[in-house]
């Protein structure tokens, strides 16, 4: 039974993977498409799965990845004892995905959604978390809306609403998130597999209702040199949170996944400033207020 759900899983995010893919050639004729099949060993050096990686570019999308992988095997005993695994093998699958638009008016977006076997536990984890870069809050409650609606039916937007914006979070940073959250959940097993499994497909279904709207909407826009140095001061914390505080960037790394395919989470272009701080006055000063937890809906 166990095994027919875990391949269920696995055939739903090739397939979304395959949806979103389309959504973003739509919107950018121009994007150019790197497709990788990659295999791994695991820790004994015998087959441990692999993954297709995609990495997009073009004119709208300056760097995307839309990531599936299914991986298995034999893992590192220290490995094993972080992750729980009662006999130091795993099994994993899942949708890893970033967005990274060239118009600053244009959010970041990412979102993942994965099932882990670990020696005899297993679990669900994901989301999806927007990070905009202009004050355009009617776009951070529409991306919000779209995801308690999807949560409806199963009560528990406010959690994970709750556990996104305690985890995408830049501590060092006195506390200020990277975006303006959506929602978060790890570590799921209710008891009750098949509708866990069936909650993390439906919710996983809703993220190209929630992003590409806001794509659609402005795109077009135009912007300045100043939106744009904000947008990649801003991809700076992003950067900064995914090589200190991410635990998927962790888990890839520590797990033998593949470097490439793991960092394709970073964006194309970044700055770092000395004490930066956008100007007085300014909508990017604005903005900096909304990297800190807000009621959406």
């Amino acid at each position: 039974m166990l095994e027919n759900l875990k391949q269920n899983f696995v055939d739903h995010v090739r397939q979304l993977q395959n949806m979103i893919t389309e959504e973003i050639k739509k919107r950018d004729p121009s994007v150019e498409i790197v497709e990788d099949n990659w295999s791994r060993l695991d820790f004994n050096g015998n087959d441990g799965g692999g993954g297709i990686t995609r990495a997009f570019s073009g004119d709208i999308i300056e760097n995307a990845g839309v990531n599936t992988s299914v991986v298995f095997g034999a893992i590192a005993p220290e490995f094993a004892k972080k992750i729980g695994s009662t006999d130091e093998t795993m099994w994993a699958t899942g949708i890893s995905l970033i967005i990274h638009p060239r118009n600053p008016k244009v959010p970041t977006t990412h979102a993942n959604f994965r099932m882990i076997q670990a020696g005899d536990k297993f679990w669900f984890g994901g989301g999806a978390d927007l990070t905009p870069y202009y004050p355009y809050t009617e776009d951070f409650k529409y991306f919000h809306k779209v995801w308690a609606d999807a949560c409806a039916p199963y009560g528990n937007y406010e959690d994970f609403k709750v556990k996104c914006d305690n985890y995408f979070v830049n501590k060092h940073r006195e506390n200020e998130m990277r975006g303006v959250g959506g929602i978060f959940f790890d570590h799921l097993n209710t008891g009750e597999t098949e509708k866990d499994l069936a909650m993390v497909k439906d919710l996983s279904n809703h993220f190209i209702d929630s992003f590409f709207p806001l794509m659609d909407k402005r795109s077009e826009e135009a912007y300045t040199d100043e939106d744009e140095n904000f947008q990649l001061h801003r991809r700076g914390r992003y950067v900064e949170f995914n090589l200190l505080h991410d635990r998927g960037t962790m888990f890839g790394l520590q797990s033998n996944g593949r470097t490439d395919s793991i960092l394709i989470s970073l964006p194309g272009r970044v700055k770092f400033s000395y004490k930066y701080a956008p100007k007085a006055g300014s909508p990017h000063e604005e903005m900096m207020k909304y990297y800190y937890p807000k009621k959406w809906v």
